[in-house]
C-alpha cells in the first residue's frame, strides 16, 4: 500500500475509533437533516465544562499514586447535569467528552429534565484493593466537588463502579457540606436513600424497549434467540430479566470470554459461578467464544452492553443478528451502523435502549428530594410507560422520515434541545 493511502487507512481507523468524532458526526448528521440553525449546533459541539483533576491516593504499601480523573458537563439548557463516573484504564478526555454528550440526548430522548455530564478516573480498580479505591473515590469527589450539587451536577454509577462508591461520594459530598445530601448522587444502596429498582434498571430498560419492538415488529420473543456482550450490572441484570420472562439466551461474555449455547443457557447457574471466579470465560457448561468474536454468534437479538467500538466496520459484516440493542454507549461506531443497514439489521440505539438507567435515577432524585419512596411495582411501571413511549416515538419518527433509528433518536432529542436553547437565549 502506497505510504498515503496507508496514513488515510490509519486516519480513518483512528477517527472511527474516536469516541467524539462519532459522536460528532451523528449530531450532524440529524442537524443537516433537520436543517437546524447553524447557532445551536455550534452549541453543542462544545461541552460547557471541562474539569480535569489530579487524584493523589496513598496506597496499601505507603507510596503515592497520582491519578487523572475528569468531569464534565455537556449541557445544561434542560436542566442540572446528570451523568455517570467510571474507573477504567482506557478512560480518555475525548471518551469522557462524547459520553457527556450522549447524556445530554439521552436524557431529552426519554425527556427528562436534565442535562449530560460524565465523569471518569484513568485507573485499574481490578489491581486495586477496596481501601484503595475508597480512597481514591473520596479525593475525586473532593476535587470535583466544585461542579457537583442536587441542583447542579448529579453522578451516577459506570463501568467499575457500584453503590458502594455512589455511597461514598455522597457521604464525602456530606461532610464537604455539613449535612447530609442523599440527592447528590443516584445509584446508592437503599439504605443510604437509593431507590428500589435502580440497581436493574438500565437491564430492564433494554428489555423493555426489546419487548415493544417485538410486538411492532410481530415477532415472538420468547422464540428469538438472545445473545448479550457484557456481564456488568448492564448485561447481567439484562440476562436475568430476559430469561425471567421465557426468552432463550443463548449467548454471553464477559472480558474474559463467551458462552454459547443454541439450546440456552442456564443463567442463574452462571451467576451462581460469577460469584467464585473472575470470570465465566471457564463455565464448563457452555460452548466458548473468543471475546472478540462474541458479536458474531448466531442470535436474532444482538446487545451489546460492555464498551465503545465492539461492533465496526471490520465485524459488522459478520453479526449475524437481525436487531442489535445498545445496551453500552457508542458499542457501534458509524461506519458499522452503515455496513448493519445496508445488511437490513435495526439497530436500537444507545440513547433510546439503554435509558432505563438514567430513569430510574431521575426517579431516585425526585424521591431524595421529597423523602417519600416508592414501591419497586410503581417504580418499574412507571419506567415501562417512559421507556414505551419514548420508543414509539422514534419509531414513529423513523417510520414517517424514513430515516434509521439513530438518526430517528437523534432527531427527537435535537428537537426537545434546540427549543430550549432557542428559549433560554445567550448570556449577557
Amino acid at each position: 500500500m502506497p505510504e498515503k493511502s496507508q496514513k488515510d487507512a490509519e486516519r480513518s481507523e483512528a477517527l472511527e475509533m474516536n469516541p467524539w468524532h462519532q459522536a460528532m458526526e451523528q449530531l450532524d448528521r440529524a442537524g443537516s437533516k433537520m436543517n437546524m440553525e447553524p447557532f445551536v449546533l455550534e452549541r453543542l459541539r462544545h461541552c460547557k465544562r471541562i474539569l480535569t483533576v489530579s487524584v493523589p491516593v496513598k496506597m496499601d504499601d505507603g507510596s503515592i499514586s497520582v491519578f487523572e480523573g475528569y468531569r464534565i458537563q455537556h449541557n445544561l439548557d434542560r436542566g442540572p447535569a446528570k451523568g455517570g463516573i467510571r474507573y477504567h484504564p482506557q478512560v480518555s478526555l475525548d471518551e469522557v467528552k462524547a459520553l457527556s454528550f450522549w447524556m445530554t440526548m439521552k436524557c431529552a430522548v426519554v425527556n427528562l429534565p436534565y442535562g449530560g455530564a460524565k465523569g471518569g478516573v484513568i485507573c485499574d480498580p481490578k489491581k486495586m484493593s477496596i481501601g484503595e479505591i475508597e480512597r481514591l473515590t473520596r479525593r475525586y469527589t473532593s476535587e470535583i466537588s466544585i461542579l457537583l450539587g442536587p441542583d447542579r451536577d448529579i453522578p451516577a454509577p459506570d463501568v467499575n463502579t457500584n453503590e458502594q462508591i455512589m455511597a461514598w461520594i455522597m457521604d464525602t459530598y456530606s461532610m464537604t457540606v455539613g449535612y447530609s445530601c442523599p440527592g447528590v448522587v443516584t445509584g446508592k444502596p437503599i439504605e443510604a436513600g437509593g431507590s428500589l429498582g435502580r440497581k436493574e434498571a438500565t437491564g430492564r430498560g433494554v428489555f423493555y424497549v426489546t419487548r415493544e419492538l417485538s410486538n411492532i415488529r410481530g415477532f415472538d420473543l420468547r422464540k428469538a434467540p438472545v445473545a448479550i456482550q457484557g456481564f456488568g450490572n448492564v448485561g447481567a441484570n439484562a440476562a436475568k430479566i430476559f430469561a425471567e420472562h421465557g426468552c432463550k439466551v443463548v449467548g454471553i461474555s464477559d472480558v474474559g470470554g463467551g458462552l454459547y449455547d443454541a439450546k440456552g443457557l442456564d443463567i442463574d447457574d452462571i451467576m451462581a459461578y460469577r460469584q467464585t471466579h473472575e470470570s465465566i470465560a471457564k463455565y464448563p457448561r457452555a460452548e466458548h467464544v473468543p471475546v472478540e468474536h462474541f458479536v458474531e454468534v448466531p442470535c436474532e437479538v444482538l446487545i451489546p452492553a460492555a464498551m465503545e467500538n465492539t461492533i465496526t466496520h471490520e465485524n459488522a459484516s459478520k453479526v449475524k443478528a437481525k436487531f442489535v440493542i445498545e445496551g453500552a454507549n457508542g458499542p457501534t461506531t458509524n461506519r458499522a451502523d452503515r455496513v448493519l443497514e445496508e445488511r437490513g439489521v435495526l439497530v436500537i440505539p444507545d440513547i433510546l435502549a439503554n435509558a432505563g438507567g438514567v430513569t430510574v435515577s431521575y426517579f431516585e432524585w425526585v424521591q431524595d428530594i421529597q423523602a417519600y419512596f416508592w414501591s419497586e411495582k410503581d417504580i418499574n411501571a412507571r419506567l415501562q410507560d417512559i421507556i414505551v413511549r419514548a420508543f414509539r416515538e422514534v419509531y414513529e419518527v423513523a417510520q414517517r422520515e424514513r430515516v434509521d433509528m439513530r438518526l430517528a433518536a437523534f432527531m427527537v432529542g435535537l428537537n426537545r434541545l434546540a427549543k430550549a436553547v432557542r428559549i433560554r437565549g445567550t448570556f449577557p
